[in-house]
């Protein structure tokens, strides 16, 4: 299968020949230069999401037109459009940036900071959708400290996660170990797929072996079952306090 930019290429090139209209060759050449200038692409994006320009070129949905023509998946195209008006909305200097005297930060890292700062997702026509009136603000200088790691000092998204993740989204009690315990069930389920494609090893030995790890995952099971139920009761009281907090927060603003 012929890499993404060699279809690319070829795409524009046959464009060109044919004379297609100049915002559909931009949105390719954008395309070609995603890994050098993700804010282009993601504002040609938006723009021609405004405009449904991709209408008049055989296509009647956006994301199928990104998918076919600019072979960028819809997660990526959602990624990039989110924030991109994440910057256009708390700040719009970055894309003034020419990336060389200041780096501009990752679409990933933006991204995360609209999520940290609870901003809500971008229809298709544009505009903010409405914020859910259950979602906890994040405190004001957390927030603050987010903004600067991701346009002050650069971080990747893993730095972000690594570094933020446990304030902004802290997992409650239990969910580490019931992690562990459904890695590990996982881990050996895949060790007992492959005992029947080791050459060499006796049956008798494979049997014992898929018998133990049977034995294991029935034991593991066992023990994540208690913790489900308990952080499953705990996200249900969570939902019902902010279900809370957003009736009352409601009733406020209509007083």
């Amino acid at each position: 299968m012929a890499p993404a930019s060699d279809k690319l290429e070829a795409l524009l090139q046959r464009l060109e020949r044919t004379g297609a209209e100049p915002a559909r060759l931009d949105s390719i050449r954008c395309a070609q230069q995603f890994k050098r200038s993700w804010i282009e692409l993601a504002g040609k994006l938006v723009e021609l999401r405004k405009s449904r320009s991709y209408e008049a070129w055989g296509f009647d949905d956006f994301h199928r037109y990104c998918a076919e023509e600019l072979q960028l998946r819809r997660a990526t195209v959602d990624k990039l459009t989110i924030s991109f008006s994440t910057l256009e909305r708390v700040a719009p200097q970055v894309l003034t940036w020419d990336g060389v005297a200041k780096t501009i930060p990752s679409y990933e890292a933006v991204d995360y900071l609209g999520r940290a700062m609870g901003l809500p997702p971008v229809g298709d026509d544009g505009e903010a959708k409405p914020r859910r009136r259950d979602e906890p603000a994040q405190p004001r200088e957390l927030i603050k400290e987010v903004r600067s790691a991701v346009f002050d000092e650069g971080q990747t998204v893993a730095e972000l996660r690594k570094r933020f993740d446990p304030v902004l989204w802290p997992k409650p009690k239990g969910a580490e170990k019931l992690e562990l315990l459904i890695k590990a069930g996982s881990l050996a389920r895949k060790l007992a797929e492959v005992l029947t494609e080791i050459d060499g090893l006796s049956e008798k030995r494979a049997a014992s072996i898929e018998q133990a790890l049977g034995g294991l995952r029935q034991e593991l099971d066992a023990l994540a079952e208690p913790l489900r139920e308990k952080l499953a009761r705990g996200q249900d009281r969570g939902q019902d306090r902010g279900q809370a907090r957003g009736k009352k927060r409601a009733s406020a603003e209509r007083n």
